[in-house]
């Protein structure tokens, strides 16, 4: 499988498989955008301090050399406590069972509970049972995450006595300041 240059972008071509009638197909909303949405296909509760599995409802045939980076939504990380938790989350090119997003709710239990609860917007909503009031519900449609084809090469390893010297050497974390 080959990669072509549409308008000077690089095109691979990626083969989906809808595993759920609710499923979107994937798309870019703009046309200069690195990422394209992906969308919840159930309702999902994410109860405070906890995480939970959002299915799309997608298998994707990625191509040999390439992988697919889950990442999040910008305005989803700016308007609540909902992280991704394996952000950037990595779906190999030879994977094709169905690409779920992990999010976690990083609120604090609140202590109130009722029958509401917050969407993605930060909105307050009903649903049908009793949940703590800092719980998040993903609906059904939501765009919950933007998915990234990536190009990953393999690395060749070589085993070496010494490394190379370099300005930062060996200096880890923080070795550069904060300021």
């Amino acid at each position: 499988m080959s990669t072509i240059a549409i308008n000077q972008r690089l095109v691979a071509p990626v083969k989906i498989k809808l595993l759920h009638q609710d499923a979107v197909i994937p798309r870019y909303a703009r046309a200069f955008d690195a990422g394209f949405d992906l969308v919840a296909v159930e309702d999902v509760l994410i109860p405070p301090g906890q995480t939970a599995k959002i299915p799309t409802g997608l298998a994707f045939a990625l191509p040999d050399g390439y992988e697919l980076q889950v990442r999040p939504r910008s305005g989803i990380s700016a308007k609540t406590k909902l992280r991704i938790s394996n952000a950037p989350g990595t779906v190999d090119a030879g994977y094709r069972g169905e690409v779920c997003v992990l999010m976690d709710n990083t609120r604090m239990p609140s202590g109130e509970i009722g029958d509401t609860c917050l969407d993605v917007s930060e909105k307050t909503v009903k649903v049908d049972r009793e949940v703590d009031s800092h719980t998040y519900l993903i609906r059904k449609g939501d765009r919950i995450a933007q998915g990234v084809l990536a190009l990953v090469p393999l690395a060749q390893f070589e085993v070496v006595d010494e490394l190379d010297e370099t300005e930062r050497g060996a200096g880890g974390f923080g070795s550069s300041g904060v300021q």
